[in-house]
């Protein structure tokens, strides 16, 4: 029998049957969308299940006129506020797929998972690695950071700025309580903008380090980075070279001041290679503390640097020498005296092959990404700093020095650094040289485990109290 429902009820345009189905399945979309909306956006915390150590991810996402955006924060790494693309929020069966990716970094890393009771489970993947995510609207406490000092504090604190040139540097001056002069030290911060704390993976090691000298009546100078806190940057990209001169500028500050005694300085890392340049022709500098300092040629500590990274990694050989390779046909490259637009191709073509060799066809590549690299391997620290040669500069360094290592530092590896700044002093007639290879620490000088970057936030201890003891017991008896 052939219905006439279309005869009782016909849908003609602008019959209030035909206007109730409609404005009933509008109720209806709008709520499942909301309903999603409700349930995704807002903050998460969760954790990427690398083969090391649980990867701790904070992530936020928020929806405006029916579109999406977001950050994630990676705490162990350093990064905040990374902005989140590709962002699609779709119900189906009942269930919330929820997909991104994280904008502009390598090898795509994107989240696919879904929503589950009030939890978001899925697989992250980037440049061919699969591994499990996990994300709550649970807060995952910080670590602790017991070292970080606290108030009353007994000794003095100024806000000090300087000039190096069109640089504006600013700083924090700490003196102990007295008149003086006391010896003092300007801490000197490694490669990256860096703020006068040294502010890296939620620690303070420079703040540490200068609380613990003020108390034993040593006066400390941090400074902000140019281009970072209240320091205004160069007017083109600087170098190791130009970071000289900024601590020359602050020894001629610190010269001023007749509080102030002996000067030293306290460089860790690329802040080591701009102390040993600094004392190597200024006759103010009265002594010197090498933190996982540069010993050798900065092409040979970035090659070394790689392969204990892959080795800690348990990269297999096969792909570990492909990329070792490639490093240093990478080096010989840059090292040539080509073309401008010859260097950038033959950069470009290094890169996509280290891509690949990273799990990334290059049909898949994203062009962009490789650009973004081969300016960072072209920019003018990077081609400094692989040509720089610290021994020579060593040679010409007399005054006391104290030099430091970790055995778990992956990134300044210290038999091959201690060796190469030993035998320089050596060869340069310095006998005032005081070497320590220090079991179990890594390259922020924290008692560690494997010496990995991962670690460093995870570490609750910002620097080693073994190493803090080491520095003040040895600028004590020199500045005498």
């Amino acid at each position: 029998m052939q219905s006439n429902l279309h005869q009782r009820f016909p849908l003609q345009k602008g019959s209030g049957l035909l206007k109730t189905i409609l404005v009933v399945i509008a109720i209806l979309v709008r709520f499942s969308v909301s309903y999603a909306e409700d349930r995704v956006a807002g903050h998460w915390e969760g954790k990427i299940n690398t083969p090391i150590q649980p990867l701790i991810i904070k992530v936020d996402l928020s929806i405006k006129d029916n579109n999406w955006s977001g950050t994630i924060d990676i705490p162990t790494q350093g990064a905040k506020g990374l902005p989140l693309s590709n962002i699609h929020i779709k119900e189906t069966d009942n269930k919330i797929n929820v997909k991104f990716v994280i904008r502009g970094v390598l090898g795509t890393p994107t989240f696919d998972g879904h929503l589950h009771d009030d939890t978001i489970t899925g697989k992250f993947t980037q440049g061919g690695v699969t591994l499990d995510f996990t994300l709550s609207r649970n807060t995952i406490s910080d670590p602790a950071r017991p070292q970080e000092p606290k108030p009353p504090f007994p000794y003095k604190i100024e806000e000090v700025a300087f000039k190096n040139g069109t640089v504006n540097l600013a700083g924090t001056l700490t003196l102990p309580e007295g008149s003086g002069p006391f010896p003092a030290v300007l801490l000197i911060s490694g490669s990256g903008l860096q703020d006068r704390d040294q502010t890296l993976f939620g620690h303070k090691p420079f703040w540490v380090i200068a609380d613990y000298l003020n108390r034993s009546g040593i006066a400390v100078l941090r400074v902000d980075d140019p281009g970072i806190g209240k320091s205004t940057p160069y007017p083109k990209p600087p170098t190791t070279a130009d970071f000289a001169t900024d601590v020359e500028a602050g020894v001629d500050f610190l010269k001023k001041d007749d509080r102030i005694g002996s000067i030293g300085l306290i460089g860790h890392s690329e802040g080591g290679a701009i102390a040993t340049i600094v004392a190597s022709r200024s006759d103010d500098v009265r002594f010197v503390v090498l933190m996982a300092a540069p010993g050798v040629l900065g092409a040979e500590l970035l090659r070394k640097q790689n392969e204990r990274i892959f080795d800690a990694m348990g990269i297999v050989e096969d792909r570990k020498q492909t990329l070792l390779t490639l490093l240093d046909q990478l080096f010989t490259t840059l090292a040539s005296d080509m073309t401008d637009d010859k260097l950038r191709q033959q950069v470009g073509e290094i890169v996509r092959k280290q891509f690949e060799a990273n799990g990334i066809p290059i049909d898949q590549q994203d062009e962009t990404q490789v650009q973004a690299a081969v300016e960072q391997v072209l920019n003018p620290w990077m081609r400094y700093f692989l040509a720089f040669n610290p021994q020579p500069i060593l040679k010409k360094v007399k005054v006391p020095v104290l030099a430091l290592n970790g055995e778990l530092d992956v990134q300044v590896d210290a038999e091959q650094n201690l060796t190469g700044i030993a035998t320089a002093l050596e060869q340069g007639g310095n006998r005032n040289v005081t070497i320590h290879r220090l079991p179990k620490h890594n390259h922020l000088f924290q008692r560690a485990t494997t010496g990995l970057v991962n670690e460093y936030a995870a570490i609750e201890e910002t620097i080693s109290p073994e190493v803090l003891s080491l520095i003040r017991d040895w600028i004590l008896p020199v500045t005498q």
